[in-house]
């Protein structure tokens, strides 16, 4: 099977509460200081945190934490299963997520990658996503610098508007 058959074979849904053991696996693998599951549980019940989760078949390959505030999405914790990775699984959640912003309400998504997490940094910048400040030691857990990094709402152009503007 092609990798776009098998992309093809990835759903996006909620998050619900059965999913977290492989949540919690995805997590340990993926992070050298991963979220516990009490983390997760913290963050799930504000009511301005939002789960989602990628599934083939009734396996979760891939997960995204986020945070709606008033003006921008906060994507908090995300990763992909390492067999899943570079099939176009990070990106199909990514895109799911750049799709619920707009031009009135929240125009923008903003996340913390690691300094040291080269591959995380390599992803979202192929994503659109700009490093836009230094965060110096931000992590609890080490003295390691974070990236900000940014993608804002960009509205499509219609054709016709585009054509208009180019009549003289």
């Amino acid at each position: 099977m092609s990798k776009a058959e098998e992309k093809q074979r990835v759903h996006i849904r909620w998050q619900i509460p059965r999913d977290i053991p492989e949540i919690l696996a995805i997590e340990r693998e993926a992070f050298p200081y991963p979220w516990t599951e009490e983390q997760f549980i913290k963050c799930l019940r504000q009511r301005n945190c939002i789960a989602m989760v990628a599934e083939h078949g009734d396996r979760v390959v891939g997960y995204m934490v986020y945070e709606l505030l008033k003006a921008r999405l906060q994507l908090l914790n995300f990763a992909v299963d390492a067999d899943y990775r570079r099939q176009g699984v990070g990106r199909m959640m990514c895109d799911k997520l750049y799709n619920k912003l707009s031009a009135t309400r929240r125009t923008k998504i903003t996340c913390e990658v690691r300094d040291g997490n080269l591959d995380a940094q390599m992803f979202f910048r192929a994503m659109g996503y700009r490093a836009v400040s230094v965060l110096r030691d931000f992590y609890d857990d080490t003295d390691e610098d974070a990236y900000l990094f940014q993608r804002r709402y960009e509205p499509i152009q219609s054709l016709t508007a585009t054509n208009q503007g180019d009549q003289r």
